[in-house]
């Protein structure tokens, strides 16, 4: 064989060891944003590593982890020792930050890269809150692959809460988010009226320790039906994706409902309410006396549990509006089922604490109070105002619900307004 035809061989030689890095790379830029089949965005984070590198063996399961907890990440996991043509990859895409590619692991994502990796609590929080801050951006902005998103340190603000575990800044807002609507959907007068007057029926029997059993049992079962409820409007949200219709509809029926119960303030009993019914009433009071003749505890746990099921199933439509929106509001987030299932938990903790807070007063004082029209009309014109304001912002900006000054303003709008509507009208409703 000549020269000339050695060099021709050579030459083939490199062609063909180059096809892999051609099929593996190629794209004129790297594919940092793409779109699902419901026009959501998918980020692309490529992480080059080495079997040989002891910092990518510690970064290797946090990562995976990371690829687990974000669905709309899409991981790119690049070996160097056992496949060359990734190295090549490497090297074209390092190239594009003026980096000469000499170390591993390296991260590129939207634009940028970062090299090195210490631990989970370090390197590996850094990196989950500029993906989380980067797929908000890609949301708002629909960047294409020429876009860099820019990185910056108010991304990193991050709060570690019991159980939750490491909550991000947009985390943060969700959580305050949680918080102030289960605080108002908590302000329900249908499930005060039901406990208050099962409670003012308890007094006359001077016993603190079945008033604490059965006032216990009654608050646990109405939380724990509540969950069922809202984790059923929470799996149908979820089925039906980030659809911006569906959005509309929730905001529009919650502004619906929360129309209905600000009128019921102006004009009660007129129209259309969302109420405990006159015909409900007699029939939870009767299960009231009957539980309250009975004589074993056995027989009482069981009837308590039966009187809260009925109760609550009674009490479901006084506050529809809230369990619907926070669910939209929350299916709108990309977290893992998991996560959306320990925010309806604590929403849920919250839901409840007045009425144990309730059981708590009764049994120390074994006082008997109940709630007025009155009472119960101002509550639910402070609820209808809330979801009135959730309502909107669902339909014309759901964005918003991230922010947590927004989420204290609506909060601190809904009891000035209310108070203010009452001091103005003046209103008094007759029993």
């Amino acid at each position: 064989m000549n020269r000339i035809e050695k060099n021709i061989s050579y030459l083939l030689m490199l062609f063909f060891l180059m096809l892999p890095v051609a099929d593996a790379f190629a794209l004129d830029e790297p594919l940092w944003y793409e779109k699902n089949t419901n026009d959501q965005p998918i980020i692309h984070l490529y992480f080059f590593w080495s079997e040989k590198c002891p910092h990518c063996q510690v970064a290797r399961p946090d990562i995976d982890e990371i690829d687990q907890q974000l669905p709309w990440l899409k991981l790119h996991s690049l070996e160097l020792v056992n496949y060359p043509e990734n190295v090549q990859t490497y090297i074209d895409m390092a190239e594009r930050f003026g980096n000469d590619a000499r170390s591993v692991p390296t991260f590129m994502f939207c634009g940028n890269l970062i090299s090195g990796y210490d631990s989970k609590a370090t390197t590996g929080k850094l990196l989950k809150s500029y993906l989380q801050a980067c797929y908000q951006f890609a949301k708002e902005n629909n960047p294409d692959n020429t876009t860099k998103f820019v990185l910056d340190p108010k991304y990193l603000t991050s709060v570690d809460i019991p159980i939750l575990g490491d909550i991000s800044t947009d985390d943060y807002s969700l959580l305050m988010l949680t918080i102030f609507i289960a605080g108002m959907d908590a302000l329900n007068p249908c499930a005060f009226f039901v406990l208050l007057f099962l409670l003012s029926m308890m007094v006359h029997g001077q016993s603190r320790s079945r008033m604490a059993l059965i006032g216990g049992i009654f608050v646990f079962f109405s939380g724990a039906i509540y969950f069922l409820f809202m984790s059923a409007w929470l799996n149908l949200f979820i089925y039906l994706g980030e659809l911006r219709l569906i959005t509309l509809i929730a905001g529009a029926v919650a502004i619906v409902i929360s129309l209905i119960n600000i009128k019921d303030y102006f004009w009660f009993k007129k129209g259309v309410s969302l109420s405990l019914s006159e015909n409900a009433k007699p029939k939870i009071f009767d299960r009231i006396r009957y539980l309250l003749r009975l004589d074993s505890i056995v027989v009482v746990v069981l009837a308590t549990v039966v009187l809260a099921i009925v109760a609550n199933s009674y009490e479901l439509l006084c506050t529809a509006g809230f369990p619907m929106v926070y669910t939209r509001i929350l299916t709108l987030k990309s977290l893992p089922v998991e996560s959306y299932y320990l925010y309806l938990m604590l929403y849920n903790v919250v839901y409840i604490l007045p009425l144990l807070a309730i059981v708590v007063l009764f049994t120390i004082k074994l006082g008997s109070r109940k709630l007025s029209q009155q009472e119960g009309i101002v509550l639910k014109l402070l609820s209808g105002v809330m979801m009135l304001m959730l309502g909107t912002l669902l339909v014309v900006s759901p964005q918003l619900l991230s922010n947590v000054v927004a989420a204290a303003a609506i909060l601190i709008f809904a009891i000035s307004s209310t108070w203010l509507i009452i001091k103005f009208t003046n209103k008094k409703h007759d029993v």
